[in-house]
């Protein structure tokens, strides 16, 4: 089996090694990440300048861009092989509810999903760093896909309850939750006297009760949301093709 793996957090993140030593177990492994922290990248491209691949003495790829580029750019050009499954993380956090939306986690997955391929994002939903907790749920899973692939392409979205494995109360299948708008920004003064703003931190969860990634985590168990990509409203078409043609 072989595996690509990639995250938001860059090519030195704790969590990265970790899902790689655990993955390295069941296929060969290749991991491409960005240079540095892109956390909140979503799903942007570098398109006004040329990309790099290196590597570094871990054996790990970076690449100087977003995660997207660092799938993008190892699925159609850099590798010479095609991918079984694509895993993304651990990030250190959570990404659930609306906050999928600006993940760097999550995109490097989606690019994946886009280009057909299988992809799980994995997050940790806490500070604590309980990254072989996460590792062990990613080993399973892909284990999992292995014996039992998907007849399409598949989208996970991955958040692992920030404590022991052993602690664990099992794994739900959820919804995405919603939070309240985030914060305001905090305004502050740089050394030449302008104003400057730090993005706040995220709002208070607004639809997290069962079912929803939010509740799963609070319950202590792992939350998988498959995730699509269509963005049509289509509750909508009629209402906006009457609004066009009255």
């Amino acid at each position: 089996m072989k595996i690509l793996i990639s995250n938001d957090d860059g090519y030195f993140a704790p969590g990265l090694a970790t899902l790689a030593a655990h993955l390295s177990t069941l296929g060969e492994v290749v991991v491409v990440a960005p240079e540095r922290d892109r956390s909140g990248a979503s799903n942007s491209l570098t398109l006004d300048r040329p990309l790099s691949v290196r590597q570094a003495a871990s054996g790990f790829y970076y690449v100087n861009g977003t995660p997207t580029d660092c799938v993008h750019v190892a699925v159609t050009g850099f590798l010479d092989f095609r991918p079984d499954i694509v895993v993304s993380g651990i990030n250190h956090g959570p990404n659930m509810g609306d906050d999928t939306l600006y993940s760097g986690t999550v995109a490097a997955a989606t690019e994946a999903f886009l280009l057909g391929i299988p992809a799980i994002a994995v997050s940790l939903a806490g500070k604590n760093r309980h990254f072989d907790t996460a590792g062990q749920v990613a080993t399973d899973l892909v284990r999992r896909f292995q014996a039992q692939p998907f007849s399409r392409p598949v989208l996970l979205n991955v958040n692992v309850p920030d404590i022991p494995a052993a602690q664990l109360a099992g794994t739900e299948v959820t919804r995405l939750g919603r939070r309240h708008h985030a914060e305001p920004v905090i305004r502050a003064q740089n050394p030449r006297g302008e104003a400057v703003f730090w993005v706040g931190p995220v709002g208070p969860e607004q639809d997290a009760g069962n079912g929803t990634d939010f509740h799963a985590i609070r319950q202590q168990r792992v939350s998988i949301t498959p995730l699509m990509i269509d963005l049509t409203a289509r509750d909508q078409l009629d209402e906006i093709q009457t609004w066009l043609n009255p």
